[in-house]
């Protein structure tokens, strides 16, 4: 683990795209500076998820102090603002203790919020959102991701697909101020009182793929389908909104076969790393896990 001398106030990001290994490796190098973890995965937070969103074990998170790790419910009220603004009032008592606080996780808005700040966009027109949702209700989520296509094909490149909130937000605002929504953004990152090095894990594409299909099958077999099994009634939920559980409600729905459902799974999974790692390679330094883990 070869970094840089830190100064005080500083957070040190680490990220990767899913089943990179990113749990294992940010939990050694809390050891090893002594350390909390931060999560930033909009998923892990939710106590009823646990399986399907590879939540650290019992005696990883006895290893380092965790926040944000299955302190929601998926009937909880929650979003990137309120995310942003915790963390923040957090790393200004932990930063009294800890001169380098690690954050973790592979939600990239959630990143963004706490590095950067959230983005003040105007509050949707009615008119325009019934459009949107019309749009969706009536066509399905292939609609909305050909609208989004182009409209924005910028955001349309890191957005996640199986997101639909997102993605009709992005719509709406597009749609709203006549320009992408990406156009949208503050291009200038809210100030910090403290210093942030930002870095993101890196394995073969080969290998990591051949991991997130080990990782998948593994969860298989810890109980994912009776976990998603108890979850199915309150699968119309956001949190519930992701991959490895959608997939798994379109089998109970009848839809597909469990295998196929299992291959869905790895298929989109894929298909996430990817535009994980699109977004990452923007201001991050990569950190090759065959020489630095």
């Amino acid at each position: 683990m070869n970094f840089p001398t830190f100064p005080n106030r500083t957070l040190l990001v680490v990220t990767g795209p899913t089943a990179v290994g990113k749990t294992e490796y940010t939990i050694a190098l809390a050891e090893k500076l002594h350390t909390p973890i931060i999560s930033a995965d909009s998923r892990q937070m939710f106590r009823e998820m646990s399986i399907g969103t590879a939540r650290p074990t019992e005696e990883e998170l006895s290893r380092a102090q965790h926040y944000f790790v299955g302190t929601l419910s998926i009937h909880d009220y929650y979003n990137v603002s309120m995310f942003e603004q915790q963390v923040l009032k957090l790393l200004e008592t932990l930063f009294l203790s800890y001169p380098v606080v690690i954050m973790t996780g592979g939600s990239p808005q959630y990143i963004d919020a706490v590095c950067k700040g959230i983005d003040e966009l105007p509050d949707p027109d009615p008119v325009t959102r019934q459009h949107v949702q019309n749009l969706y209700q009536t066509n399905g989520i292939e609609a909305l991701r050909a609208q989004l296509q182009l409209l924005d094909p910028a955001y349309f490149d890191k957005v996640d697909h199986n997101d639909h909130k997102r993605m009709m937000r992005a719509v709406e605002v597009s749609l709203q101020m006549k320009k992408p929504y990406s156009e949208c953004l503050n291009q200038k990152p809210a100030e910090r009182n403290f210093n942030i090095q930002k870095y993101y894990l890196n394995r073969p594409r080969e290998e990591l793929f051949e991991r997130i299909s080990l990782r998948v099958d593994k969860m298989m077999e810890l109980g994912l389908l009776e976990e998603a099994r108890g979850l199915y009634p309150y699968k119309e939920l956001n949190a519930l909104n992701t991959v490895g559980y959608k997939e798994l409600f379109d089998y109970m729905d009848g839809k597909c076969s469990l295998e196929q459902a299992v291959t869905d799974i790895k298929t989109h999974t894929r298909r996430y790393a990817k535009r994980q790692l699109t977004w990452f390679k923007r201001d991050f330094v990569e950190l090759n896990t065959t020489t630095d883990l």
